[in-house]
């Protein structure tokens, strides 16, 4: 029988994706004093994979992803997707769409989950029009994509960044004392 017993903390993450400078420091001062400090903010990697948001957002988009210091309980990914939507729909482009894109996430010891408002068949409900995604899953020390993970988060730079992010994490976890017996066994080879 397996008991229920209360989910370890975890790293929030989240992406902004944007074309302006302006507009991802709005949106992530506005992050940051909600959820920071941020204790990782990576440099603007190219947004190539997909012409998905281009009529939305325009051309030259790009991403960053920023990992924030304190760890949260995975069930407050619900609010701060919220949060999120809210702060996406309250400024808009010329065009009426989204000037920011902000995808929040979290880590996990053994998995990364992105948060969404659409339904499929590998998602979960966790409430309030909210869906859970295990974008990725770790194998041999570090992340790897599963068959619905989309092309930008399986490609090397986010890889190596959330691979930067799990690390930082295990850290975090390890000044906790909340290390489980394997990420201990990890530890060694990835910190």
């Amino acid at each position: 029988m397996s008991l229920p017993r209360p989910p370890r903390p975890v790293k929030l993450v989240m992406s902004f994706l944007c074309s302006r400078k302006g507009d991802f420091a709005a949106a992530f001062s506005e992050a940051d004093r909600r959820y920071g400090p941020a204790d990782v903010v990576s440099e603007p990697l190219p947004f190539r994979f997909t012409d998905y948001y281009e009529r939305e957002m325009g051309g030259d988009l790009w991403r960053r992803m920023v990992g924030f210091e304190p760890l949260i309980s995975p069930e407050q990914i619900v609010s701060i997707k919220l949060w999120a939507n809210g702060v996406e729909a309250r400024d808009l482009n010329e065009r009426g769409g989204r000037r920011v894109n902000i995808d929040p996430g979290y880590l996990a010891g053994s998995k990364f989950v992105l948060v969404t408002g659409k339904d499929y068949s590998h998602r979960l409900y966790l409430g309030e029009g909210i869906y859970g995604e295990i974008t990725l899953k770790v194998q041999q020390g570090g992340f790897a994509a599963l068959p619905w993970t989309y092309p930008d988060y399986g490609s090397q730079p986010l890889l190596e960044i959330l691979d930067s992010l799990r690390r930082r994490y295990l850290w975090q976890l390890r000044q906790q004392g909340e290390l489980t017996k394997k990420e201990k066994g990890e530890e060694g080879r990835t910190l």
